[in-house]
Parts: C-alpha cells; structure tokens; sequence
C-alpha cells in the first residue's frame, strides 16, 4: 500500500485537510492519520468503516506507523467530525498537477440506487433499465478518465437543470482556460447551449431529435494517431443552424458499418473533425469509470443511514395529473380504434349494395354514434387535465416526512475513493513505458503490487519498503521500475522525517 503514498501526498489531500479542518483536536488518532487510514481502506478494498471489522487491527497498523488501525467506532466518530467541504480545493490541486488534460471535461450522471424505508425521490436507473429510489449524483472526469470533483443532485435533477451549477464549480476550479465541458443526450437543449456559450465554454454532445440525414457521398474516411492509438472513422463535417437561425453549430456525422449515422454537435471550428468524433467517442471511459468504482470501490455503498429534512415546497408530478392523463390515453385509444373499424368498413362497403354515403351511415349508425361518444369522452377528460397542474408541492401528495440522505459524509468518502483512484491512475502512468499490456491489464498489475507482502525497515533517515516479486519475472520488472521512479520523487511520510525508499526482492 506504501506505493500508492507519493501519489496521495503530491494530490494535495493532506495539505488541504488541513487548511480546511485545522485539526481534529487533542486525539491519538489525528487529521493525518484519520485521512491515511480512509485513503488507504479505499485502496485496500475495505469499501465501508464496518469493513474494518474483518482485519486484525494490529496487523494493518504498521502501514500508518502506529501499532493498530483504528476501529470502526472510532473512525465513524471522526469522519462525522469531518463536516466541511474540501474538495474544491482537491480538484484546484488536482488541475495545477495535470492542466494538460483539463481542455476537455466530461460530465455525467450516476444515480446510487436506495433500498431503505425512508421515501426519497424515484429517478431513471439506466443500467436497470428502472425507475426506482435513488440519489443523483454527477461527476466530471478529465480527458484521461479521471475524476476532478462531484456535486449531487438536488431531488434528482437532470442534465439540463444540472448543467448550469457544473459550469459554475467548474470556472472556479480550472480558472480562465479554454476548456469543453462533453456530455450525452440527456443534457441537449438548443436554449442551454446558448448559455453555455455565454459562459465562454466550448461544448460537445450527441445530436438528438430529428435530423437530416447526410447523403454518403459526403462521407470520407479520416486517419490519425491519437494517445497513441490509430483512430480511423468516415466523417462528414458541415454546418448547422439551430434556434430558427440563432445558434450556429459545427456538426460532424459518423458513418456506422451498417450504415447508421452518429451525429455530433460542437462549437469548436478549430479542430479537425476526427478529434472531435474521437473525444465525443470517448465518452466510454467515463461509463468504465462508474463500473470500475462500483465493483472495485463500493461507490453505491451508504456512508451512513441518516437522513436530513428536504424542501417542502420541491416540486413533483402532480398523481392526480398521471392519473387523468392515463385516463385521456385509453379515451384516444378507444377513439382511434372505433376510427379504424370506421374506415375499414367504408373501405370494404359495396356500392351496389349502399350507392350513397347516407345509406353507409345509415347502415353503420350504431358505430358512428359510439365514435361520437367517445369524442366527446376525449374533449371532456382533456378539458379536466388541462384543469389540473402538472407539478405541485411535494408536502401537498404526502404525509409522510420530506427527507433526504444526509450528503456530507457520502460526499467526503467519494472524495476519499476519488483520490485513491488517481492515485492507481497515477501508478497505472507510471509503469505503463515499462510493462507492454499496461493499457488492458495495468490497473490488476498495479493491484497486485498494492496487495503484495513488504518488508519494512526503519532507518534514522529512511523508511524502506522492500516488495516480495510479483507472480512472473514480467511483471516484477515492471515493479521495480516503478520503485525505481518512485524513490526519485523523494516521498517523506507524512508526520515524520523518513524518506521513502522503494525495492523489489532478488529472486534466488
């Protein structure tokens, strides 16, 4: 676990704790030692406090310098003291480390799934394919797939409503450059493109609703070498005009290999039109990321269960509404159903035997009068849903306590994954010019090595970590090069004056 200590220190998490918080008071277990103890646990795969509970304490104390880790009582009595909010400053570190990845910003929603007793709002689940109780929470991850902060949604808000605020914590954390914020479908509207525009974002996102299509002769194939990877697609490039002629926009369409097209929309004119499709296509780092950090970091898991009191006055589907407008619905149903056995009988009526339409409707004057009917059922019930609002107060639907889940310690503990994340991102760089399959088994071997068993020997000025060698001399390789790179960055930890000194074991 040691290894992941150079990244962790150099993301600023301990620095800004301590600007933030100031100190947790007079305590054996302190700031530092609370913050390396729920970094660590993330790295280590405890995914909840009550994980601790399967470890010995003495056994994972020498990691944090001390003779035990503490329990979990503990541990939930100073994380309920960690109240403030410190991850601005985390992301503001995290933009100074790594500004060259932050041109391009991805956004997106992940709702984290509720199964308690208390009433909380129902969201879309789209992996479920479900509406159920959840909590919103979106995340902006960088052009390389790594998070920089999350803020959660107000009663589950979406995209569109979401976006504003996003673009507001996200000038304050990456400051005057130029940078394109990347989203899905779900966050389209041609009005809020406008503003985002206004706010001096670029933007880039899937096309929705009706489109013309782009004549295939228009389509040519593009080639380029892009993160080291060979990137080809055929590509059309025009403008577009939305909002009546208001809002112009560069599109570039994707052609399928049957046949489909993939329309992208962005504002930036100075790209070539395949680093466009390629930064829009990769969008699937972001989905990986919500995987990864769900099997491997418990991101669905409760920090806590309690709860805090919600706005009454938050607006929600008026049930009275649903149920005329269900209602209405079968109405038009019916009505379209008697229409059509309507036109199928003047369709299939015989002129010799009904050479008039008034001797059709005379003959068929028990369906025309239901036909009638039910119009008239259609008019009534429109003109009782048009009579009723379609959102109303959330205390007006329901006795029951307006809540929420209590946001502060679930906020601090996706911080703390966040950071242990980039800190196996960072380790997952740095070996990769050493171990030749880093890009689809780099993060198992960087897990290997965290979980691997250490010798530590303790100097007056150092503190060596001799690593056991990995399964195959490969991958050993690849581990001492990393010890070798990370003990140039000349890593004291934290609370003492011992350097950090990096070794893999001779295989005998």
């Amino acid at each position: 676990m040691l290894l992941a200590l150079p990244s962790l220190i150099q993301s600023g998490v301990f620095e800004c704790a301590q600007q933030t918080y100031g100190s947790l008071g007079p305590a054996f277990y302190g700031l530092r030692t609370t913050l390396l103890t729920l970094l660590l646990m993330a790295l280590w795969r405890i995914k909840q406090p009550e994980g601790l509970k399967e470890h010995v304490p003495q056994a994972l104390g020498p990691v944090l310098g001390l003779d035990r880790v503490p329990e979990v009582k503990t541990l939930r009595g100073k994380l309920s003291r960690l109240a403030a909010d410190f991850g601005r400053a985390l992301a503001q570190r995290r933009v100074a480390l790594r500004e060259t990845v932050m041109g391009f910003l991805y956004i997106d929603g992940h709702v984290r799934v509720y199964h308690g007793q208390h009433r909380l709002p129902k969201t879309h689940v789209a992996r479920m394919r479900l509406p159920m109780l959840g909590t919103s929470d979106y995340w902006v991850n960088d052009a390389a797939g790594d998070p920089l902060f999350v803020l959660t949604a107000e009663a589950n808000a979406g995209l569109v409503k979401m976006l504003p605020p996003l673009l507001e914590e996200i000038r304050t954390v990456v400051g005057s450059r130029r940078t394109t914020v990347v989203f899905d479908r779900g966050g389209y509207s041609p009005k809020l493109f406008m503003k985002i525009l206004a706010e001096g974002f670029d933007l880039l996102t899937y096309r929705k609703g009706r489109w013309r299509k782009v004549s295939r002769r228009l389509f040519k194939k593009h080639r380029a070498t892009l993160d080291g990877r060979e990137v080809a697609y055929p590509l059309a490039d025009q403008a577009v005009r939305l909002l009546k002629g208001k809002l112009r926009l560069r599109q570039v369409t994707r052609l399928g290999e049957n046949g489909h097209q993939t329309p992208v929309l962005s504002s930036r004119r100075d790209l070539p039109a395949l680093k466009l499709a390629y930064r829009m296509f990769e969008r699937w780092r972001q989905e990986n990321f919500f995987k990864y950090l769900r099997e491997e970091y418990a991101l669905d898991a409760l920090a806590d269960y309690s709860v805090v009191t919600d706005d009454p006055r938050r607006e929600v589907p008026n049930p009275a509404w649903v149920a005329a407008d269900a209602k209405l619905r079968q109405a038009q149903a019916h009505l379209d159903r008697l229409q059509a056995e309507y036109g199928l009988e003047a369709l299939t009526s015989l002129e010799q035997q009904r050479p008039t339409m008034r001797g059709f409707k005379i003959a068929q004057g028990k369906l025309g009068q239901r036909i009638w009917t039910a119009w008239e059922n259609v008019e009534r019930l429109e003109k009782r849903r048009a009579a009723l609002p379609q959102r109303v107060p959330v205390q007006s639907v329901t006795a029951d306590p307006i809540v929420k889940l209590a946001p502060e310690r679930k906020h601090l503990t996706n911080l703390f994954k966040m950071v242990a994340y980039q800190a196996e991102s960072d380790l997952l760089r740095m070996i990769a010019p050493h171990y030749r399959r880093a890009e689809d088994e780099g993060r198992t071997l960087i897990q290997s090595a965290l979980f691997s068993a250490a010798d530590l020997n303790v100097t007056n000025t150092e503190l060596r970590v001799t690593l056991d060698p990995l399964s195959s001399p490969h991958r050993t390789r690849a581990v001492t090069a990393l010890c070798q790179e990370l003990n140039c960055t000349n890593t004291v930890f934290p609370g003492s004056r011992l350097r950090l000194r990096y070794a893999v074991k001779e295989v005998l």
